[in-house]
């Protein structure tokens, strides 16, 4: 029976362009896990978005001489765009500042409030006197009081990753004109979290032996001594707070934009027309929720998020619905680091998507940041590393392959796929071994181990090619061309497993590989930007339709005879050279389109 499998992916602050850390920590994961389970033919349901509130964006503004709102359309169109270039297939891309989404967050609001999971209390907030007005958290730093770190932002601490509250900082300071804040009194709506105690205990110790070790930890650790958190804020952007009297405040971005995984379900059903739809994932026992996201956002997605949603049981449920579904795993990935810095955007120490993009091939990419996933610790993009790996592995191993065995094929069996006759032992036992790979790959990938998965399947091609380096073919063609077509039959065989084994990880070029064998169709469906109507205007969105996808997870059964394509490199070689001129990129300003001026 097939599974119904969401895909929830991190929402990234529309403040800035996207980054290979960005692909490494959660999009990619997410893409490559989503298209695994389309292969199987699972009920996927991916989504994401632009966050388009919050105080980074606002920063950003104030630093620009622009509106919020220009900044996160800005950034929006150009997420969109990154994202589908390198194929990361969300079934729907939206942002936060929907209707849709504005409309399913009051109603978590008034759900939570008319519960009694939210209360009124009062604060002591940092407030400017020389901009007059109370600053929040992403407007303040000063230094952390657990690692001594003198530049700590209001909300966490960039050097220990401690989770902090602004008044927590020693000498505050703020960063719109450095001024030192002052303590006054302010009110707000705080989510109760110790009301959650005994279900996210048993949350989270019932069936979690397949959560990663530093997640399930740092998510049991943070049930133990909860404490209410304020969920409003005083700031103008954002999602209002649906009560008389509160306008001159907004919703928490970390209280509504994880809400983000349950609108983005419900506007991809609406858009398709089928508006219960998200409810065979949310309100499905069977289902099985997956969480995408960094190592610095676990507690939001592991404690925060599911207190959310037992909080809000119930929510548009009919009568016949079962309890809302909590996720299934957070596999959560470490940072990547950049030739062994961290990352900077203030001094460009980035990995920059849209600029990658235009010199490199996105299946590389997606190579070398799968080949480098830090999935238990940190791990570092070098560019000695991506140039190696491209010529070495990728081009080497799989593309001279699936190239040398094609040409061939089509040049000495008139581009058809030849007659092997009978097999002998060393064809059926590389067969055997490579379409053996769909049980042993599959599981690794259904762990969401991805690294180890992609790193088998390329053993797998090494194999071939060592297959092809004992078996009679190039020689003896012209000598006994039935042994060769043999040997070729063979290697057809496995290069038509293999195609499938890596279509997840590089879905471009084994696209590329199913038409060469000769098969029709696609692989995987059509991702495109869509316009959307909505009362206020309009809205885009990234959008993956896999109606006619052809795809499977299982060997194939490749047919004597079927007509071949005339086949080209999948892969260009990359000059060592390319080492130093990146490095050299590293750090210095970049020319970019800024918001307000496209």
């Amino acid at each position: 029976m097939p599974e119904y499998i969401h895909v929830s992916v991190a929402w990234p602050y529309a403040n800035g362009d996207m980054h290979a850390g960005h692909l490494a920590g959660c999009y990619l994961p997410a893409d490559i896990f989503a298209r695994y389970h389309r292969l199987k033919g699972n009920h996927v349901l991916m989504v994401s978005g632009s966050d388009a509130h919050g105080t980074p964006i606002t920063v950003e503004a104030d630093k620009l001489g622009v509106t919020p709102r220009a900044v996160f359309e800005h950034y929006h169109g150009r997420f969109l765009e990154t994202q589908r270039q390198l194929g990361i297939s969300y079934d729907l891309f939206t942002h936060t500042d929907t209707e849709n989404h504005r409309r399913v967050a009051q109603d978590v609001f008034r759900k939570l409030l008319d519960g009694e999971y939210l209360y009124r209390a009062k604060q002591r907030l940092l407030y400017s006197e020389t901009e007059q007005r109370f600053l929040p958290d992403r407007y303040v730093e000063g230094t952390c009081p657990h690692c001594g770190y003198d530049q700590a932002r209001g909300d966490q601490c960039d050097n220990c990753g401690t989770l902090l509250d602004a008044v927590e900082l020693i000498n505050p300071r703020s960063k719109t004109d450095g001024s030192t804040p002052v303590m006054r009194e302010t009110e707000h709506y705080f989510l109760d979290l110790p009301a959650f105690t005994d279900q996210l205990r048993a949350y989270l110790s019932n069936g979690k032996a397949h959560w990663r070790d530093n997640v399930l930890k740092v998510s049991q650790n943070k049930v133990e001594g909860l404490k209410g958190r304020p969920i409003t804020r005083d700031i103008a952007w954002g999602i209002s707070v649906p009560l008389d009297g509160w306008d001159d405040k907004c919703m928490y971005v970390w209280f509504e934009a994880v809400m983000g995984y349950l609108t983005a379900s419900i506007e991809w059903a609406h858009n398709t027309g089928q508006p219960d739809a998200w409810k065979r994932w949310w309100y499905n026992p069977d289902a099985k929720i997956y969480n995408f996201i960094g190592k610095d956002n676990i507690e939001f997605h592991t404690v925060i998020w599911p207190a959310e949603l037992m909080g809000v049981d119930g929510l548009y449920a009919d009568a016949d619905d079962g309890p809302i579904t909590l996720p299934y795993d957070v596999p959560a990935n470490e940072f990547m680091n950049i030739e062994g810095r961290q990352f900077s955007k203030s001094r460009n120490w980035a990995v920059w998507l849209p600029d990658i993009l235009e010199r490199y091939a996105p299946d590389a990419i997606r190579y070398y940041v799968t080949m480098t996933f830090p999935e238990t610790r940190d791990s570092d993009w070098s560019w000695e590393g991506f140039i190696t790996r491209n010529n070495t592995e990728l081009l080497a191993a799989w593309g001279n392959l699936v190239n040398r065995v094609l040409k061939f094929a089509y040049k000495h069996f008139d581009g058809t796929v030849p007659d092997p006759g009978e097999l002998r032992d060393m064809d059926r036992v590389i067969i055997e071994q490579v379409e053996d790979g769909f049980e042993r790959i599959g599981g690794l990938l259904d762990a969401v181990r991805l690294r180890d998965a992609l790193t088998e399947t390329m053993a797998l091609a090494r194999e071939v090619n060592g297959y092809l380096d004992r078996a009679p073919w190039f020689k003896v063609v012209k000598q006994d061309k039935a042994q060769a077509a043999t040997t070729i039959y063979t290697a057809l065989r496995c290069i038509d497993a293999l195609h499938i084994l890596f279509a997840p990880f590089l879905p471009f070029t084994s696209q590329q590989v199913h038409a060469f064998l000769g098969y029709d169709g696609s692989l995987f469906g059509d991702l495109r930007i869509e316009t959307f109507e909505e009362s206020g205007g309009t809205h885009d969105a990234l959008v993956y339709d896999g109606a006619g996808a052809v795809g499977r997870w299982e060997p194939g059964d490749l047919p004597v005879g079927q007509a071949l394509r005339q086949p080209e490199p999948l892969f260009r070689k990359l000059e060592p050279a390319l080492i130093d001129e990146e490095r050299a990129r590293l750090g210095q300003p970049r020319e970019m389109s800024q918001p307000g001026q496209d």
